[in-house]
C-alpha cells in the first residue's frame, strides 16, 4: 500500500466522528458555527486517524497560508552574528508555532534581495509580514506597501508623514538611555560619552536624543558614532580616547558595542568601572554576563518583542477573517525598559 493510499481523508475523518464532511471540513480549516460536541468529537477523531489537513485544499477554504514572512532587513552574516535577531526570532517562533503557523525567514544583503522579497510577498505566499531592522533609506516599506500584505514592524518605522498606518513594537528607547546617562551621573561622572549605533536606524536616534535629554549641553566631541556591532564599539572607543582622552563614562547604544568599547579601554590601561563606567543597552545575557567586567546594561525584552509583533500581525489576520473578538488593536506597543546593574558602572 502506498503512502498516499494510507494517508486518512477528511470522509474518514466525518465518518468516525459521526458528522457531515463539511461540519469536518468547518472544524479542521478553524470555521466557526459547530457546536462545541461536535468540535470535540471531530478533534478526537483527528487525533486517533492521525490525519493531517491539506494545506492547500485547506488555503482555498480559509483563504490563509498558515505562514508568516520574517524580514530582517539585514545580511546574513550580521544576522547570525548578533544575538539580539535570535532572541526576537525566538519569540516571534513561539507564538507563530502555538498558532499552528510557520515561520519563513527572509534576508536583504543588497538591493536585488529587496526586490526579490517584494516580488515574494506580493505573490501570495504568505499570510503576513513581519519586518524590522529597517533603516531610514530602506525601500522595503514601499515594496511592502505596493504588496497589500498585513505587516508589523519591529522598532518605530522611520516615516513621519502620517500617510501610513503602521502597526510596530518598540521599547522605550529613549527612556532607558535618560536611566542609563542619570545613573552614570548619580555616580559624579562629568566626561559622560556616548557610542551611537547606526544613525539611519531610528533606535540609535532615540537612545542618542535619550543621551541628549541628561547631557544636553556636553562636548559634541563626546558623541562618536558606531554601528551596532563589536568592531564598531572598538573604532569608536578608539577615536574618543584620541579625542577627549580624560572621558570618565561611556554609555554605549547596544551590549555588543559595550563589549568593544570594553576591550579597547582594557588595552589602553583604563580600569572598568574606576576610571571609566560603561553602559549598554539590550540585556543580552550571552554578551553582558560573559564582558570582562560584566555590564551594566538597559534591559529590553526582545523576545517579548517579538512573540507581540507575532500576536498583533495574527489579531490583524483574524479582523481581516471577521473572526469574532478580534479587533484593531494598537497602532504602536512601547515596551518599558530598566537598568540591570552589574560591575561595569
Amino acid at each position: 500500500m502506498t503512502e498516499t493510499a494510507s494517508r486518512p481523508t477528511l470522509e474518514a475523518v466525518a465518518a468516525r466522528a459521526g458528522v457531515s464532511r463539511a461540519t469536518a471540513s468547518r472544524v479542521v480549516n478553524g470555521g466557526d458555527g459547530v457546536r462545541e460536541p461536535l468540535v470535540e468529537r471531530v478533534r478526537r477523531a483527528v487525533e486517533e486517524l492521525g490525519y493531517v489537513p491539506n494545506q492547500a485544499a485547506r488555503s482555498l477554504v480559509t483563504r490563509r497560508h498558515d505562514a508568516v514572512a520574517v524580514v530582517i532587513a539585514e545580511p546574513e552574516t550580521r544576522v547570525f552574528a548578533d544575538p539580539f535577531f535570535a532572541l526576537q526570532l525566538r519569540g516571534i517562533s513561539k507564538e507563530l508555532t502555538a498558532h499552528d503557523s510557520q515561520l519563513v525567514l527572509l534576508l536583504t544583503e543588497g538591493r536585488d534581495d529587496h526586490a526579490r522579497v517584494g516580488r515574494y510577498l506580493a505573490g501570495g505566499h504568505v499570510d503576513g509580514a513581519l519586518v524590522f531592522s529597517l533603516h531610514l533609506d530602506d525601500p522595503l516599506p514601499e515594496l511592502i506597501h505596493g504588496a497589500a500584505v498585513p505587516t508589523v514592524f519591529g522598532g518605530r518605522p522611520g516615516w513621519g508623514d502620517g500617510a501610513r498606518r503602521a502597526v510596530y513594537v518598540d521599547s522605550d528607547n529613549r527612556g532607558g538611555a535618560r536611566e542609563a546617562v542619570r545613573h552614570l551621573v548619580g555616580l559624579g561622572r562629568t566626561r559622560v560619552a556616548h557610542i551611537t549605533g547606526a544613525l539611519d536606524q531610528t533606535s540609535a536616534v532615540d537612545r542618542l536624543d535619550g543621551f541628549r535629554d541628561v547631557m544636553g549641553d556636553a562636548d559634541p566631541g563626546l558623541v562618536v558614532e558606531g554601528d551596532f556591532t563589536p568592531a564598531g564599539g572598538e573604532r569608536a572607543m578608539r577615536e574618543l580616547l584620541e579625542r577627549c582622552p580624560d572621558v570618565d563614562a561611556v554609555f554605549a547604544a547596544n551590549d555588543l558595542t559595550a563589549s568593544g568599547a570594553l576591550r579597547v579601554l582594557r588595552e589602553r590601561g583604563r580600569r572598568v568601572p574606576d576610571d571609566v563606567a560603561v553602559i549598554g543597552f539590550d540585556d543580552m545575557l550571552p554578551v553582558a554576563e560573559q564582558t570582562d567586567p560584566p555590564l551594566t546594561t538597559v534591559r529590553q525584552d526582545i523576545e517579548e518583542m517579538g512573540r507581540l509583533m507575532a500576536r498583533l500581525l495574527l489579531r490583524d489576520l483574524d479582523r481581516r477573517a471577521g473572526k469574532q473578538g478580534a479587533d484593531d488593536g494598537p497602532a504602536g506597543v512601547v515596551l518599558p525598559t530598566t537598568l540591570v546593574r552589574r560591575v561595569s558602572a
